[in-house]
């Protein structure tokens, strides 16, 4: 019990610290289900070229994906692969049981998830898959959101994604006016951002009010990476409101009774 105690302080006061924390998936079922259901549809997209990626090889496929579809073809890959798996009834499922008791920590045990799973493909040198720094909360997001980011290869260095840390981001946010664009921006604050270096069998937390983004990818090999919002249910919503953009997780017996809660006729 104390060593459980001990962990849920260390990931309290790293989230409080920094805005994220990165964990080693101690529970890989899910996350090989994961797997699974990406090989599946992978195959179906490429059944039409007569081409069969098996388990063994889909590593060497999701790092080198850019030896087998183009710039030109990788949005309708992306797309496909996006549409396909949202649409499946288990995926949902692995994603949230992959990182629950995380979630349960930093944000409750009735959450709200984003009902739409993302998938981002970044094959080296392309510049069609930048994201500037930005905060989700800009468009949107409500600031009481943590990103659930599982990358299904290493990423580090350009392949990953940047994020400036909790603590140096009140300066930016409060000398917002000086910078121009995202470019500026992100020059003020360069030497201040931490790139990632995560592992396929980890997966990151972090709060989409910190600043962040990705530049063009100049390493050898592609990155792949979910991200999925969640929040506690009872927290604040903005633009992207329960039932639209979310849907409820794990509701409590007094959360439905009180849901369902009419006045009397007098």
């Amino acid at each position: 019990m104390k060593q459980i105690d001990s962990i849920k302080q260390k990931i309290n006061k790293s989230f409080l610290r920094n805005g994220y924390f990165i964990i080693d998936i101690k529970n890989k079922s899910n996350l090989t289900k994961i797997y699974s259901e990406i090989l599946k549809k992978i195959n179906i997209y490429f059944f039409k070229k007569k081409l069969i990626i098996k388990k063994k090889n889909l590593d060497y496929f999701l790092n080198n994906i850019h030896k087998y579809i183009s710039n030109i073809e990788l949005n309708d890959f992306r797309l496909f692969l996006y549409n396909e798996l949202n649409k499946s009834k288990n995926f949902h499922k692995f994603y949230l049981k992959a990182c629950e008791e995380y979630l349960d920590i930093i944000c409750g045990n009735e959450l709200s998830m984003q009902k739409k799973i993302n998938l981002s493909i970044q094959m080296p040198r392309d510049e069609s898959s930048i994201l500037p720094i930005h905060s989700d909360v800009w468009s949107g997001n409500s600031p009481f959101e943590v990103v659930v980011w599982i990358p299904l290869v290493d990423c580090s260095k350009t392949k990953s994604m940047f994020i400036l840390p909790y603590k140096d981001n009140s300066y930016y946010y409060k000398n917002f006016k000086k910078y121009k664009n995202s470019e500026k921006l992100f020059k003020a604050c360069e030497n201040k951002i931490k790139w990632l270096n995560i592992k396929k069998n980890q997966i990151l937390f972090f709060s989409q009010n910190l600043l962040h983004g990705n530049v063009v990818n100049e390493e050898k090999t592609s990155r792949w990476s979910f991200n999925c919002r969640f929040k506690s249910l009872f927290s604040p919503y903005h633009q992207k409101e329960i039932g639209e953009f979310f849907k409820p997780l794990n509701l409590k017996p007094a959360t439905i009774m009180g849901m369902n809660y009419e006045e009397p006729n007098i």
